[in-house]
């Protein structure tokens, strides 16, 4: 059985892959944020598109998601804080040239008709 990606104690197959494969549904900010750091790992484009609020797509390229989520080393994810709307994480990974990174962003998530959706984020140095 293997871990989740997410951080959790609990088998991928318990966890965020259900999620992932829409045969259950994130029940919260956090848990969606968790599904998208562990979509990240696995490349899972198509949910990472899907997930993200409809306001914000048009932005989105799914070539460029893939491209981000293919040339890292995803690491380990590890939530800093979390409320009902908002999760505050690191996310760890090597870029392609083998730098260890750490991706730090506070995320804004929507809850609309019985489903959760990221929203935007403030990145980094910001924060």
């Amino acid at each position: 059985m293997k871990t989740c990606f997410c951080g959790s104690d609990q088998p991928y197959s318990r966890c965020c892959g259900p999620i992932i494969k829409g045969t259950a549904n994130a029940a919260s900010a956090e848990k969606l944020m968790r599904s998208r750091y562990s979509a990240y790992v696995m490349a899972e484009v198509d949910y990472l598109f899907d997930t993200t609020h409809v306001s914000k797509r048009a932005a989105l390229s799914k070539k460029d998601i893939r491209q981000w989520a293919k040339s890292n080393n995803w690491q380990k994810l590890e939530i800093i804080a979390a409320d009902t709307f908002t999760v505050e994480f690191n996310a760890y990974f090597k870029d392609k040239s083998g730098k260890q990174q750490i991706h730090h962003e506070k995320s804004t998530f929507a809850f609309e008709n019985g489903s959760w959706y990221y929203l935007d984020g403030i990145f980094n140095e910001d924060i």
